[in-house]
């Protein structure tokens, strides 16, 4: 393979070499499922739960294990809101290159955490910046996990990142029935992304859609 092949598919959406990949779900329903990455932190986990409540949406939170070992009670807070946790490694670090010892203890520890914060689902994996290449989909495989990617990712955008009513008109021109939507909310730097998501409720409610846990969008196949 060339360089500027492997390239192509360490970035795919849709396509890895071994195991399950979703990048959005084959539905006829009105249903689309907002994913969070990273996270989660004392500063931001509490508002973005208040805001799910108020508008009796759920959502998938990929989680790093770090963060949710360093902020328990905020991992334990959306689990008990009945969100969807998540793995999205441990350190988020780019796993193109990582050994299967080192694959292993990203994803099991991660886990871990997962299970202390008390999710009982299937654990999806999302690998950090989308990236994998052979060892993380063989180790996916192995284990049986599915890997989770999304159709629609407004901050990729440099001209849409920083402008909530851009971030969220993306989102509304853009959905399907089964868009998987991504999102950075947990840090400072997304002060954009948090503003845009209530716009983005309430235009995707506006359509018709149901917002739905990753796991719910794809039991509705």
């Amino acid at each position: 393979m060339t360089l500027i092949t492997l390239w192509q598919l360490s970035s795919s959406r849709q396509f890895q070499l071994f195991g399950e990949l979703v990048d959005k779900v084959d539905t006829e329903q009105k249903l689309v499922a907002l994913t969070f990455d990273d996270g989660p932190t004392p500063q931001y986990t509490a508002g973005i739960l208040q805001l799910l409540e108020l508008y009796q949406v759920k959502a998938t939170f990929f989680v790093t294990g770090a963060e949710s070992q360093r902020y328990m009670t905020q991992a334990k807070q959306i689990v008990a809101a009945g969100h969807q946790l998540g793995n999205h490694s441990w350190f988020h670090n780019r796993m193109l290159l990582m050994s299967l010892d080192d694959i292993s203890r990203e994803i099991e520890g991660t886990d871990q955490q997962i299970r202390e914060a008390g999710f009982q689902g299937d654990i999806l994996f999302r690998p950090p910046y989308g990236k994998k290449l052979f060892m993380l989909p063989w180790y996916l495989a192995q284990t049986n996990r599915t890997t989770v990617m999304w159709d629609l990712e407004p901050e990729s955008y440099g001209d849409i990142a920083e402008d909530p009513q851009a971030i969220a008109s993306y989102v509304l021109e853009n959905v399907q029935p089964g868009s998987i939507v991504l999102l950075h909310v947990m840090y400072k730097s997304r002060e954009a992304s948090r503003a845009a998501l209530p716009l983005i409720i309430k235009g995707l409610k506006a359509k018709g859609y149901r917002m739905v846990t990753v796991s719910e969008l794809r039991a509705s196949q």
